[in-house]
């Protein structure tokens, strides 16, 4: 086997790129390692495509081995679907990769990530380097390398970590993660940005981001050291260029119409517009690809676009660059069986979320390469159908444009969630995107904040995101509020951030050029939280605060905390214990946590009746204790008196009055209910109990009378007998 490995030191730790032969049918190939975390990255070009568009595909492999453990199903112990973790770091690779790959390509392109190894180390980071050095390397052309790193900060800490491990990026442990940046750039431009935070300012993610641009840029030097040495030389590309004849067909049909405009372009027109050009271009020019007429047009409506903006300040639908469209806020409303509605209309984006609380049981159950065996409480599913943006198509499912955008609003507010021992349900999120023109991921975050609220979720603060633009001839740049259909789809940048009045809590951008200075997006920050908070006020003016009561339809969860040894006790045999109180009580659920903690979920007094159960079951009796108990069994020098499920204690005769009775079946029979207090627990823990402690009068009401017969008493058998308790 052949190998040369090229290593770089970069946040305290070696990260190095070994090029062997083990996939050498591949265009390019490279085995990344950082720590014990490992990628292997294979790029492969196929051949020429007749659709019209770049058809790049990147898959994310997580293999189980990968984590030293046997995963999956009882059932199925082979990888199957990717998880929700693979998809967004797949994402990832391709939003950083694809704006690079030259424009008017169409020759087929795969990317393969398949993971290795990991441990500390997150493999996101190490695959956008990996599929770059393997790209890069490789005949393909492309304008790389780029790099990629993680950039996390500490409660308590100012200085920002580079590369920062899984346990420092935790959100539970203390200290806690206050920040999780994941960049990557190139040439001093960055190109793609996911953040996590909790309620961080605009001025540390600008902190941050700059301290990031800084490694790249080492990492930069590395990966063109490795490509000048090893690079093949690459495929000639050369974007078939517009015939004079298709010009003049564009300016004849087209472009009077784009001067009519004024303009203004509303997006239910350009749809019609470009079946229009389609038609009669394609007529007109019956020998040439529709690809081509296709590929010009978009590029052509591309640079009225960026004109409009950058030369005379417009958009396309009239309003100020900074202006956000009309906003809309319901919370409730929609449905008294729905435990919280909020709906959010920005424009012509309108999104439904609809909220669903249960137990801790309904929790999702994770086991991935990156979280095995844990439990996630809170949930947040995005729906996008066809109808919302009135085309037809299939239903149901979901893709990967729809995971990520559910995960993006899903990071935005998870950080204002309470905390479990506040509230310990189970919180899931279904948006429903009814009518889309920009940004229904930011528009979701806004109606998953109202859905919240309206549930009684006590979050610490609503929040609201938007997504900003950009239009640039690459001297000039303009930035956009709240960016439209064609904005987003002409536009070079597509930046959401999401966060509160107090900071912001998620961030995610992709470009559609090279990249985009810092002092752009500081720009874009700073219009970003002013629009934030203007959508924040209309939120709070339709629901100021949480509703102080979930939803009478809404399950009641009432905790309980027993010690650890008592966990054993409480589920019972085979869980013959814990199954029977959940159908005596018919509590839905009974979750029990591992210090001890009990979560009874139930609706109407079900979740009462488990928790007395439960109390009962695990009580420690002491001495002093009053109590009321059924007569279990008699014998001939006292009665034993049930205390609980699994206790009970002694009554011996000489404590059942304060006077000699003769026998003790004179006093009590078996089911009758007596006081008692517990007098006494000896040295095996056996309880010795008093009535008459208890209630001195209880006798004499029972009508007793004093035993004059003399004699020993009670036949001399004072002694407790062994028993098993």
């Amino acid at each position: 086997m052949e190998k040369k490995v090229y290593s770089l030191e970069i946040g305290g730790k070696t990260m190095s790129a070994e090029f062997n032969d083990w996939a050498d049918q591949a265009n390019g190939s490279v085995l990344v390692r950082y720590g014990n975390s490992a990628v292997l990255a294979t790029a492969v070009m196929g051949r020429e495509s007749d659709k019209d568009y770049f058809p790049l595909s990147v898959e994310y492999e997580e293999k189980f081995y990968a984590a030293g453990a046997i995963l999956g199903s009882r059932f199925m112990r082979r990888e199957g679907r990717p998880s929700d973790e693979a998809i967004l770091s797949g994402r990832i690779v391709d939003r950083t990769i694809r704006p690079l790959f030259p424009k008017g390509m169409k020759r087929e392109v795969q990317v393969i990530i398949t993971v290795l190894s990991i441990e500390e180390y997150d493999t996101d980071i190490l695959a956008v380097n990996a599929a770059s050095l393997a790209i890069a390397t490789s005949d393909i052309p492309w304008n790389g390398p780029v790099s990629s790193l993680r950039i996390g900060l500490e409660e308590g800490n100012e200085a920002f970590i580079v590369n920062p491990t899984y346990k420092q990026r935790e959100e539970e442990l203390p200290p806690k993660a206050l920040m999780d940046l994941t960049v990557c750039g190139k040439d001093n431009l960055i190109t793609m940005i996911e953040v996590g935070a909790r309620e961080v300012s605009e001025s540390t993610l600008e902190r941050s981001l700059a301290l990031a641009s800084e490694e790249i840029e080492k990492m930069q030097a590395w990966q063109k050291m490795i490509i000048a040495e090893r690079g093949k030389t690459k495929w000639e590309f050369k974007a078939p260029e517009a015939t004079p004849e298709l010009i003049a067909t564009f300016e004849e049909l087209v472009n009077p119409k784009l001067k009519a405009s004024g303009g203004k372009l509303p997006k239910q027109e350009l749809g019609p517009m470009k079946s229009e050009w389609m038609k009669a271009a394609t007529e007109k020019l019956p020998d040439m690809p529709k690809g081509q007429i296709d590929s010009y047009y978009e590029e052509r409506l591309d640079a009225f676009v960026h004109e409009l903006a950058i030369s005379e300040g417009k958009r396309v639908d009239g309003r100020a660059l900074d202006e956000i469209r009309p906003l809309f806020a319901q919370a409730g409303g929609v449905s008294p069986v729905i435990h919280g509605t909020g709906i959010f209309y920005r424009g012509e984006t309108h999104v439904l979320a609809a909220l669903t609380l249960g137990g801790p049981g309904d929790a999702q159950l994770l086991d991935t390469i990156e979280n095995q065996d844990t439990k996630k409480s809170f949930m947040l599913h995005y729906n996008f159908p066809p109808f919302s943006v009135g085309e037809t198509g299939r239903v149901g499912g979901f893709n990967r444009r729809m995971t990520g955008h559910g995960a993006l609003a899903e990071k935005a507010l998870r950080v204002m969630m309470p905390s479990k021992e506040a509230f310990p349900y189970t919180v899931r999120i279904v948006s429903e995107c009814l009518a889309s023109n920009g940004s229904t991921s930011m528009a979701t975050v806004c109606a998953g904040s109202i859905a919240l609220m309206d549930a009684g979720v006590p979050i610490t603060r609503p929040v609201a995101g938007i997504a900003m633009g950009m239009m640039s001839d690459g001297k000039t740049h303009k930035v956009l509020t709240d960016i439209q259909g064609p904005e987003d789809h002409h536009g070079d940048m597509d930046f959401k951030v999401a966060g509160t009045s107090e900071g912001v809590t998620a961030v995610q951008m992709d470009v559609k050029v090279e990249g985009v200075p810092l002092k752009v997006l500081a720009e874009a920050f700073a219009q970003a939280k002013k629009a934030r908070l203007q959508i924040l006020d209309v939120i709070t003016k339709e629901i100021a605060a949480p509703r102080p009561d979930i939803s009478e339809r809404a399950p009641k969860i009432l905790t309980i905390v027993v010690k650890k040894d008592q966990i054993g006790l409480v589920i019972g045999p085979g869980g013959k214990m814990i199954n029977g109180i959940r159908e005596r009580t018919l509590a839905d659920d009974i979750t029990i946590e591992e210090d001890g903690t009990i979560f009874i979920t139930g609706k109407g007094g079900a979740a009462e009746a488990a928790l007395k159960e439960i109390a009962e079951l695990t009580r420690e009796y002491m001495v002093g204790d009053k109590l009321e108990g059924p007569v279990v069994r008699l014998m001939d020098f006292g009665a034993f008196v049930k205390l609980g499920p699994t206790a009970d204690g002694l009554v011996h005769v000489s404590e059942v009055a304060p006077f000699r009775i003769g026998k003790i079946s004179d006093a009590v029979a078996i089911g009758d209910i007596v006081p008692v207090v517990i007098k006494e627990i000896d040295e095996k823990g056996r309880y010795n109990l008093s009535i008459k402690a208890a209630d001195p009068e209880w006798a004499a009401r029972k009508g007793l009378k004093p035993d004059t017969s003399g004699g020993e008493y009670n036949g001399g058998r004072n002694e407790r007998p062994r028993r098993k308790f």
